[in-house]
């Protein structure tokens, strides 16, 4: 099929400002419907197009859509200040509205777009814009406090926001130096950063936080508002689900940052969205991958899934083409023999097609943490049980923010080619002391744990702030650790995210962890681990222990935490798995 690709495009929206975007329609023939991606990485730069889990722009025009791909406010040709999420909802819905005035729209328009890509697109559909007929958010939350800046449990994402914020302003200063406006040491100072950007945030408060808001103001915003207060809450594009009326193809990767709200945004649509396509359209498909660029290739150093576990494996250009197809073009065939819910299942290392999420036949088990002795590393004596425990006990780490654990893998950016995202092995974290650790026995059959993950503690510290975190692991009968998934409770924001409060040194209170979701089936040989601790550093900031403002402290403002997890009878900590049984 020949094409035309109208380069420099200039979009009006409401204020008058003009949003550079770049245009690829059918050279002849009726108008096409016309799928749209809006993001801050640059219309001229080929590796924006929406990541490799996106279709590729040929495999979309040969399907016969037209495609504009639009820079955001403030970002290279666009104009204006761009400052992430607040303009995104109104300029989206403006260049949908734009878009079906143009002959060669047949006036449906669909959205597509990986991580800001996805962001994007649950603001614009927020609007209720009527032209808009479905969308494709790909790894990419919904909720913005939650993932990607914070997490559930109130700690900082550091590790996702420094890599994201690093990157943005470096593209930002190289365009800026490309044209003569940027001084070049910046540029080099911000390479010499995203070099090593696990050394720049091992300082406390992050070395290079200054240069940063330097290229990026708003960032000093992000990091003084801590707490899911008004500012998040304004943010926030799903306030109310009953104004998305469109169906939506939810994509995510078990190891992809944003997975725990990839799956909350396919139950809440399927629940309260606002139209009976918006309810029943919904589609979510979880593949074995990372955010981290190559993270989808299904293959990692301490885990390989195979070739099916790529998204060349996984069809899932075909799955987004035959989505696009029922909701732009009115094909109702183009779904069948589908199901609306496609997970890849770890351990089996193979897809398999659900009608529900979660699944129905799901049975919330718990395992007890318990120890004849002291828990601390793999070596001790930390077990966990389905048997309720029979007396009481507590294990004692103490927690020093001046020697965090060590981030290995798991739901990271990792764009340093040192760092690792997705299935590592975590033995060198679990030699650690401030490590507790408790393992199941060897398993003699199968256990398919398919679901939402949560962790309930009992725990008491000698600080007025701290941080518990856990970790699910799958050991290997060779002794590989694999982490799963994870998750943090801030203590003072165990009962409320907006509301902290902090804590008693020495009260024992009770926290639950989300431990965010997976797909896992623990072979028999393999043993079942929960790992314990204060920190899971740079995923999230280190906790101070003071109750202070985190990113204003210095490593001298630290101090240490006596910490201790406390279980038995009166104190029942507990790992809830879902477990299917089938």
């Amino acid at each position: 099929m020949s094409f035309i690709v109208d380069t420099g495009v200039q979009v009006p929206v409401r204020d008058g400002s003009l949003l550079a975007t770049t245009v690829w329609r059918p050279a002849a023939g009726a108008p096409a419907p016309t799928l749209l991606m809006r993001h801050p990485y640059g219309t001229d730069i080929t590796s924006g197009y929406g990541g490799t889990q996106s279709p590729d722009i040929l495999a979309l025009m040969a399907a016969g859509y037209a495609v504009a791909v639009q820079d955001c406010r403030g970002a290279f040709h666009s104009e204006g200040v761009f400052t992430p999420h607040v303009d995104d909802r109104n300029d989206g819905a403006d260049t949908v509205a734009w878009l079906v005035e143009q002959e060669w729209c047949d006036g449906r328009v669909g959205t597509y777009g990986a991580s800001y890509g996805g962001f994007v697109q649950w603001l614009t559909a927020s609007t209720g814009v009527e032209a808009l007929k479905a969308m494709v958010p790909t790894v990419t939350s919904d909720d913005f406090y939650l993932s990607p800046w914070y997490s559930p449990g109130g700690a900082l994402s550091l590790e996702t926001v420094f890599s994201w914020t690093t990157m943005v302003a470096l593209m930002r200063a190289q365009f800026e130096v490309s044209g003569g406006g940027e001084d070049p040491k910046e540029l080099m100072a911000l390479a010499e950063v995203m070099a090593d950007p696990r050394g720049a945030m091992s300082v406390a408060p992050t070395s290079s936080q200054e240069l940063l808001e330097r290229q990026l103001p708003w960032l000093g915003d992000v990091l003084r508002h801590p707490s899911r207060d008004e500012y998040w809450q304004r943010l926030g594009p799903v306030r109310d689900v009953s104004s998305i009326t469109v169906p939506a193809l939810n994509i995510g990767g078990w190891y992809d940052l944003f997975v725990t709200q990839t799956v909350r945004s396919y139950t809440t649509m399927r629940e309260g969205g606002g139209s009976v396509e918006a309810r029943e359209g919904q589609r979510l498909v979880i593949g074995p991958w990372a955010h981290t660029p190559g993270g989808d290739t299904g293959i990692y150093r301490d885990r390989q899934f195979g070739m099916a576990g790529s998204v060349v494996g996984a069809q899932l250009t075909d799955i987004q083409l035959r989505f696009l197809d029922r909701w732009l073009r009115g094909n109702e065939d183009a779904l069948e023999g589908t199901a609306p819910v496609r997970i890849f299942v770890m351990g089996l290392d193979r897809w398999r097609d659900e009608q529900e999420w979660p699944l129905p036949d799901t049975q919330y088990t718990d395992y007890f943490l318990t120890a004849s002795g002291p828990a601390n590393t793999a070596e001790g004596d930390g077990l966990l049980s389905s048997a309720a425990p029979e007396s009481d006990r507590q294990d004692t780490y103490l927690y020093d923010p001046r020697r965090p654990v060590p981030t290995l893998g798991g739901n990271i950016v990792a764009l340093a080619p040192q760092d690792l995202a997705g299935p590592v092995d975590q033995r060198p974290v679990e030699a650690r002391d401030d490590v507790l650790c408790f393992t199941t026995q060897v398993l003699e059959n199968p256990v398919e744990v398919t679901g939402p993950v949560s962790l309930t503690v009992f725990v008491s510290s000698s600080a007025v702030d701290t941080d518990f975190t856990g970790k699910l692991v799958d050991v290997f009968p060779d002794g590989r650790a694999i982490i799963l998934c994870e998750g943090i409770q801030r203590g003072r924001y165990r009962n409320s995210l907006s509301d902290p409060e902090l804590m008693q040194p020495g009260e024992i209170y009770e926290m639950t962890l989300n431990m965010s979701v997976t797909s896992n089936v623990f072979l028999p040989g393999h043993r079942i681990r929960l790992e314990v601790s204060s920190s899971n550093f740079p995923r999230y900031d280190r906790n101070g222990n003071t109750g202070g403002v985190i990113a204003e402290e210095t490593e001298a403002d630290m101090v240490i935490a006596v910490n201790q997890l406390h279980h038995g009878p009166a104190h029942p900590s507990r790992l809830t798995l879902p477990v299917i049984d089938r």
